[in-house]
């Protein structure tokens, strides 16, 4: 696995995966458990959590335990330097 050193990296590096592009998508709706999450993907349990952990490292994700059940929310704070530094971009993708 790489080691991104910058918050905007792993911002970037955690958003280069549909499939946690999806979950981020699912969690815009509203907090979820990481069963529920899961549920839309084929692919393992374990497989779902390895990339919790990774929007979790990028600070995109913020999970706490209840019981046996692991609720998921978005944290948008990261999202803000990313939307920034595309937003440098924009007037060259619209010219």
């Amino acid at each position: 696995m790489v080691k991104y050193r910058s918050s905007l990296n792993r911002t970037f590096a955690a958003l280069a995966d549909p499939t946690r592009r999806a979950i981020l998508a699912r969690l815009a709706r509203g907090e979820s458990s990481v069963t529920r999450l899961a549920a839309p993907h084929r692919i393992s349990l374990p497989a779902i959590s390895r990339h919790l952990t990774v929007l979790e490292r990028a600070g995109l994700l913020a999970r706490r335990r209840e019981g046996r059940v692991r609720p998921c929310r978005l944290v948008s704070g990261p999202m803000r330097p990313a939307a920034a530094w595309l937003a440098r971009y924009q007037r060259f993708w619209e010219g």
